[in-house]
């Protein structure tokens, strides 16, 4: 079984998936959200041998449930009516703002880009990132319940 981490956006998708063992999350790609979406993730879901979706539940900085949030469960009944597949929420907080960090957790400041297809580009590896993010903190919580139950 495998999973699919899903970073949800008005504009764009980010998408991550799990590997055989469930126990390491990877940063797929990103995917506009437009008519073309479901088709596919339709395609992710066949070649990838996805059981299961896990998809970032987002919250402000008290943690109740943001604007965004309504929007990501219509997204949710669509995905289940759709692929017939469970559908797992995982709190996501600022998952964008640390797939930006640099890898040595020292903040940089990067020239500005004039080229709107880099900013593109940039902002889907962090879309993807934040969804690999999303799907290893769901990973890491069901792992460690799971060593838990056999001890």
């Amino acid at each position: 079984m495998r999973f699919l981490g899903i970073d949800y956006g008005t504009k764009r998708i980010g998408v991550a998936i799990s590997d055989e063992n469930n126990t390491l999350a990877f940063p797929k790609e990103i995917i506009l959200n437009d008519t073309n979406t479901f088709d596919r993730l339709s395609e992710i879901l066949k070649t990838e041998n996805i059981n299961g979706i896990v998809i970032g539940e987002s919250v402000d900085f008290s943690g109740a449930l943001n604007a965004l949030s309504a929007r990501i469960d219509v997204f949710i009944l669509e995905l289940e009516e759709k692929f017939k597949l469970p559908v797992y929420k995982q709190k996501e907080f600022l998952t964008s703002v640390e797939a930006r960090r640099p890898k040595d957790g020292k903040a940089r400041l990067s020239p500005p880009q004039s080229h709107s297809k880099v900013k593109q580009i940039k902002s889907g590896r962090i879309d993807a990132s934040a969804a690999a993010l999303i799907l290893q903190r769901y990973l890491d919580k069901s792992n460690h319940a799971r060593n838990d139950k056999k001890q």
